[in-house]
């Protein structure tokens, strides 16, 4: 390192393990980002993760690897931000280190990991504790010879019921442990009684009605024929458990502009039937026979529906469209019928049209970076937050796909969708030639995906924390029951504990998340996911099994949140503060002396920094000039429930580099990621960038000739054509792998990504820089370099 006071350039030695490096503001010898990532590949992918080690932190998000329920949660299902929790709340506190877990009760499964088990325990129903109701779990203690049980949350004594009764074996476990779900898996399932059900009746199958604006900017974008095109190959994909049997869910049709047109079709009428509600101040269901029907039945009748609408509104000028009654329709339809169900609206304009919920243009660029900037995050008026209540008490969910050319209001328009455990989409310009394949990929998997309804989820901790708050996109009428109206496999809820007495060190800390739901067949379930940690009363033992993917996940959505009342400034400065606190609590209690001029990070912390910088510079808190508040609003209300493999993808891209040699792109390996700089692009190579949300296929511009010509069939960089948003089938390798990867990486996001090719030096170049997360943003957000220093001036300004 030049040999400089601090103060001219400041200069940081990170020692760890033996390994120096040195960032200075004019040199970069070495950032471990893409060497962590590596390494954690190399070593725990080729074995097994067994969950049956209390507080052993999973491998990463970035590595594929396979797990073994052993009586823990798999982290599909759960990762915590620390495995060894604090003892005392002034041990925590001392830290920073948030405690939380990021919890995805539904989450798929890769083929080669058995789903939970279904475990029926009859009409007594699931076996509980009698003081807490925790559900049976390997954590139970049987004992008296296996007639009673010590819960392990609470520590209260149970009967056990006769008919569940088991003798011990000389260890004081049941004989037969291994043979139920309950005792031995941490997750699992348990059929639910009609005790579990509303109003004691057991529920009937779900329904989804569909919602088309067929107001002029709908129809002109080519969003009403593909949508109805598509629907009538949907009705096939309806989910269900049983793949060989039909799905039992039903459907509806409704079209809509400023009035709401409902549709008959009833398997005995040989056209269908419009009925138009006008008057739609006091919203009615106008029919109750006909609307929702079995598509097995009813074929013929929706088919021809579907044929007839593109043709109805065709000509139409009508370019007003209203948007609190199509839900209010949803749910009047939804109650009629007595079931929990899903709405789907395709949406393309403001809401203007006079009507419940009526929306005005309020977009005022000159409010960011104000303190009334916060303003726009919130929904105009009450009416949609009372409008999610009533959806949520009927098991109503809402998914919105929204197709606007100009403001529409996300953050007000959000509100339903994100209160009821919904999705938002969002194709700004659509257009049916470019953007047909990514909605259509979004439709197709929003209709298909496994998913709950009318679901509650507790979570319930032993003694010495609490569940003290909660992110996601749910509902709460109290502080302790998140309330969904659907939960699909996406969705993932966030908690975050805090300490009301001591942990022991000998017992650890225990967590139970419950969760209550109609399946799309109509049966009532409970799904029960366990996990434990450990507790310690060292800070060293905390900082060792911490996960900075996790930790970073909770604090982008808890920035996220407080954005809706703290102005953006003061979010980020919190954030940068509590990092800091954090690292400089490591420095000061767990490592061992050294000059004040090293920046020494805990083992498992060492990508905090980087990811921290991701964060602040995302387009939510720190946009550029060109980031519309609704494009801000749909972010933040995104990420409110993704899991942490797709944050971390989210906020740190994945920049693949593509070799001209198939082979090394075979054998189901990919290239090693490089650095998210413009330093690490060469004029001669292409390269691959995963955003979570977009694909970016950027082309240099002295790329070699057969590299252009295996990729795209011309040998020319100025003939591609950068408009292209799917590659060409070429017969050669590196074609087929190149296009395997891109499926590959779609396969594994909940959004499809659109490929965008971008030339070096073209006008798109300008989307694709943006994230380049390491280098400085054009909003002002500084590179990782700088922040890093930032971070180690903040550091130094506490441990002094």
């Amino acid at each position: 390192p030049p040999r400089m006071p601090a103060s001219q350039i400041p200069c940081i030695f990170w020692v760890h393990n033996h390994a120096t490096f040195c960032v200075c503001k004019t040199r970069f010898l070495f950032l471990p980002q893409i060497q962590v990532i590596e390494d954690d590949r190399v070593n725990k992918s080729s074995e097994p993760f067994t969950t049956g080690v209390k507080g052993q932190a999973p491998p990463l998000v970035t590595t594929n690897f396979q797990v073994k329920d052993q009586g823990n949660a798999s982290p599909r299902f759960i990762r915590c931000t620390a495995y060894n929790m604090p003892c005392t709340a002034d041990m925590a506190k001392q830290s920073q280190v948030p405690l939380a877990a990021v919890i995805k009760p539904l989450a798929m499964l890769p083929p080669d990991e058995t789903p939970p088990y279904i475990v029926d325990h009859g009409d007594g129903g699931p076996i509980r504790c009698n003081r807490c109701k925790a559900y049976m779990c390997p954590y139970m203690q049987f004992i008296e010879g296996g007639r009673r049980f010590q819960c392990g949350f609470c520590s209260c004594v149970t009967e056990v019921p006769p008919h569940y009764f088991q003798h011990l074996d000389h260890t004081g476990k049941r004989v037969d442990c291994y043979d139920r779900p309950e005792l031995s898996q941490g997750s699992y399932e348990f059929v639910a009684t009609v005790d579990y059900c509303k109003n004691n009746k057991l529920p009937q199958p779900p329904s989804f009605i569909f919602f088309i604006d067929v107001s002029y900017n709908a129809v002109k974008s080519g969003m009403v024929n593909i949508v109805c095109q598509e629907l009538k190959a949907l009705l096939d994909y309806l989910p269900r458990e049983n793949p060989e049997a039909d799905s039992v869910v039903r459907v509806g049709f409704v079209t809509y502009n400023k009035v709401l047109h409902f549709y008959n079709v009833k398997s005995s009428l040989a056209q269908p039937q419009m009925m138009v509600v006008s008057d739609v101040s006091d919203m009615f269901l106008p029919l109750l026979d006909g609307f929702l029907v079995s598509v097995n039945d009813s074929r013929m009748v929706i088919e021809s529906l579907l044929d007839q609408i593109p043709e109805m509104f065709a000509d139409t000028r009508e370019t007003e469209t209203v948007f609190g009654p199509v839900i209010q329709a949803g749910l009047e339809a939804l109650k009629a019928a007595d079931c929990a169900g899903k709405l789907f609206v395709f949406h393309s304009t403001l809401p203007i049209a006079e009507a419940p919920g009526k929306l005005k243009n309020r977009e005022d660029k000159k409010l960011v970076g104000t303190d009334k900037e916060k303003s726009l995050f919130q929904p105009q008026s009450g009416f949609y937050s009372n409008l999610s209540k009533e959806c949520v008490a009927q098991g109503c969910c809402v998914d919105l796909f929204l197709f606007p050319n100009q403001y529409v209001d996300v953050a007000t328009l959000g509100v339903v969708p994100v209160s009821t455990g919904g999705s938002v989409y969002k194709y700004t310009y659509f257009q049916a030639e470019t953007d047909r394949e990514r909605f259509l990929n979004d439709l197709r998997r929003d209709v298909q995906k496994p998913m709950g309804f009318d679901a509650v989820m507790r979570v319930r901790t032993s003694t010495g924390i609490r569940a003290t708050d909660f992110f996601g996109s749910f509902f709460m009428s109290n502080t302790t029951d998140v309330e969904l109206a659907g939960l699909d496999c996406d969705k993932t809820v966030t908690v975050e504990f805090r300490h009301d007495d001591k942990l022991s060190e000998d017992t650890g800390a225990l967590m139970q998340c419950a969760v209550l739901y109609t399946s799309c067949s109509g049966q009532r379930r409970l799904r029960v996911h366990n996990m434990a940690v450990n507790c310690c009363s060292q800070l060293a033992d905390l900082y060792r099994n911490c996960e900075t993917d996790t930790i970073i996940n909770f604090f982008s959505k808890y920035a996220y949140r407080s954005i809706l009342n703290t102005p953006t400034k003061t979010v980020r400065d919190t954030m940068v503060n509590q990092c800091a606190q954090i690292l400089a609590c490591y420095r000061k209690n767990c490592a061992s002396p050294s000059s004040a001029g090293q920046l020494i990070l805990p083992e498992c912390m060492k990508l905090l920094p980087v990811y921290l910088n991701c964060v602040l510079k995302s387009d939510v808190l720190q946009p550029g000039a060109d980031v519309s508040l609704d494009d801000r609003a749909y972010l933040r209300q995104l990420l409110s429930c993704m899991d942490v493999s797709e944050s971390h993808i989210f906020f740190y891209p994945r920049l693949l580099p593509l070799v001209r040699d198939p082979v090394k792109l075979d054998g189901g390996s990919l290239p090693m990621a490089v650095r998210n700089s413009e330093e690490r692009l060469s004029k001669g190579g292409v390269y691959l960038l995963e955003t979570g949300l977009h694909l970016f296929l950027w082309v240099g511009a002295n790329a070699q000739q057969e590299l252009l010509s295996n990729i795209f069939g011309t040998p020319t960089f100025s003939q591609i054509d950068p408009n292209m948003t799917s590659l060409p089938e070429l017969d050669n390798p590196f074609s087929q792998r190149l296009r395997e990867i891109i499926d590959s990486f779609r396969s594994q996001r909940s959004r499809y990504m659109k490929l965008m090719v971008v030339k070096q030096e073209d006008k798109a170049e300008l989307i694709f820089k943006h994230f380049l997360c390491e280098d400085k943003s054009t909003s002002g957000g500084p590179s990782y370099v700088d922040f890093l220093c930032h971070m180690h001036k903040e550091i130094r300004q506490l441990l002094s």
